[in-house]
């Protein structure tokens, strides 16, 4: 393997104690001491109410984060949190910590789940890179719904898109299959994990770049999902195209027009979508 990353989703149920939470990640990680990279799912640690633990990123709980990855030397992300912003507004906010104990990333949901959830939408896309490896982009859960996510995150250097999710209703079963399709269509690995019952419905995936599901835990039972992705495979399917085929980021052209875009009011630039490759290229 040229760019290989060993991680693992943890699929369970929403807890609202740190000390839990503590030692379920040194167990996974003693039970698995080669993994780079620990997710849970959304608002894992929010318990019954998401109100109970609003706090802004540089509160207690979030020391104990950043406390924890760095004993463990583990890139970690406990999941998404009810953050309070400094405008006063709650956001459902997926954080990574890094090895050395620093928050490496906070991407606030762009879109919550309206109007069951409560959150304030955020406003930007975000990818951290992890040295040697690759980069990763950070979605939470009704995101992967709206394409837009994805694309984004791929445009900005993303090879592997983590979802965290906590889907309790029965279109978990379309979630999987829009898991695999923004892996098809951005050909980038996609890592979705949900809650366990009775949080969640389960059933965390991982998808390749060509949308062929790699890992699973079907059912709703805890348990952890282990995997080891090679990045390399991501610049090889955008290299020779899907299943030697299909090359979607090289479809546009910088010589081609702008394609008018009135869903958003602006336009598909082809030579902003060329510039993805140049900094792939760049950055690589």
């Amino acid at each position: 393997m040229g760019r290989p990353l060993t991680l693992a989703l943890a699929q369970l149920p929403s807890v609202d104690d740190l000390d839990r939470f503590a030692a379920h990640a040194t167990a996974t990680m003693r039970r698995f001491p080669g993994i780079r990279l620990l997710a849970y799912p959304e608002l894992h640690l929010a318990g019954e109410s998401e109100s109970d633990s609003v706090e802004p990123l540089t509160g207690p709980r979030h020391r104990r984060f950043a406390e924890l990855a760095g004993d463990l030397g583990v890139w970690l992300c406990p999941g998404s949190v009810a953050e309070l912003g400094d405008d006063g507004h709650v956001y459902d906010t997926a954080v990574v910590y890094s090895p050395e104990g620093e928050l490496a990333a906070a991407y606030r949901k762009v879109f919550p789940w309206r109007p069951h959830e409560p959150f304030r939408p955020g406003r930007e896309f975000v990818v951290f890179a992890i040295p040697g490896v690759g980069r990763v982009g950070l979605s939470v859960c009704y995101d992967a719904w709206f394409p837009e996510v994805t694309r984004h995150l791929a445009w900005l250097g993303a090879e592997l898109v983590l979802n965290v999710v906590r889907t309790d209703t029965a279109d978990r079963a379309q979630e999987i299959v829009l898991a695999r399709a923004n892996a098809i269509a951005n050909q980038v690995f996609v890592a979705s994990v949900n809650a366990a019952g009775p949080t969640g419905l389960g059933h965390s995936v991982l998808a390749g770049p060509e949308g062929q599901v790699l890992a699973e835990l079907p059912g709703a039972s805890a348990g952890v999902l282990t995997a080891v992705v090679d990045l390399d495979a991501v610049t090889a399917v955008r290299r020779h195209g899907s299943f030697g085929v299909t090359r979607v980021w090289d479809q546009l052209r910088e010589g081609d027009e702008p394609i008018p875009m009135p869903l958003y009011g602006g336009a598909l630039t082809p030579a902003a979508w060329a510039a993805a490759e140049r900094r792939r290229t760049t950055e690589a």
